[in-house]
């Protein structure tokens, strides 16, 4: 598991992150595509970071289950948190997490827009929401898709991509546009855009 961080690091490090948060977050996307949710594939989306901002441009779909809840009980580092958080994926909206790892808000409808947002045919609503918010905050967005993938955005743009599942990646085109790396452990492989500068 130590490579798998290191290689998670790598992700954290390309959207210039310098905290451990967006790889606890990316972890926990990992657990919740091979483990699901009572037997169902989930899809959903984290925002890591430019927290303030970020509330700004979205809102609440339903009453927020994490709301008036302690701090100190809601760092995605608990586990007793990483599990309430695999139940709330189930509900509709995005996780809002702060860049100390609080998981502030969960079920946020998060505003779009498509100026200047350019992502690859094929990837729904919900890609185009990570694309705009990261666009438009300084904040990065793990998206995990129903198909198992794992995409993350940054400044609106897809940055990498994770596939949990290695047999799945024959089967997989790749959204990444060249020049990208290539990294697996264990049946987890994980694609790093290349800055082309």
């Amino acid at each position: 598991m130590k490579k798998m961080n290191e290689i998670l690091q790598e992700v954290s490090t390309r959207v210039g992150s310098d905290n451990n948060t967006l790889v606890e977050v990316l972890s926990l996307a990992i657990e919740l595509v091979l483990q699901g949710r009572e037997g169902h594939k989930v899809g959903t989306m984290f925002i890591v970071g430019d927290s303030d901002k970020v509330m700004d441009h979205s809102c609440t779909l339903i009453l927020d289950p994490l709301f008036g809840h302690p701090v100190y009980e809601k760092r995605i580092y608990d586990p007793d948190m990483r599990e309430t958080v695999k139940e709330l994926a189930q509900l509709d909206g995005a996780f809002i997490v702060s860049e100390e790892g609080v998981v502030l808000s969960a079920s946020r409808l998060v505003g779009t827009s498509f100026v200047d947002i350019d992502i690859p045919r094929g990837l729904g609503s919900r890609h185009y929401a990570a694309a705009s918010i990261t666009r438009a905050t300084k904040a990065t967005a793990v998206v995990i898709s129903k198909s198992s993938v794992i995409r993350v955005f940054h400044n609106g743009a897809l940055v990498s991509e994770v596939m949990p599942q290695k047999w799945f990646l024959s089967d997989y085109t790749v959204h990444l546009i060249p020049p990208y790396s290539e990294r697996s452990e264990h049946d987890i492989t994980v694609l790093i855009q290349i800055n082309s500068s």
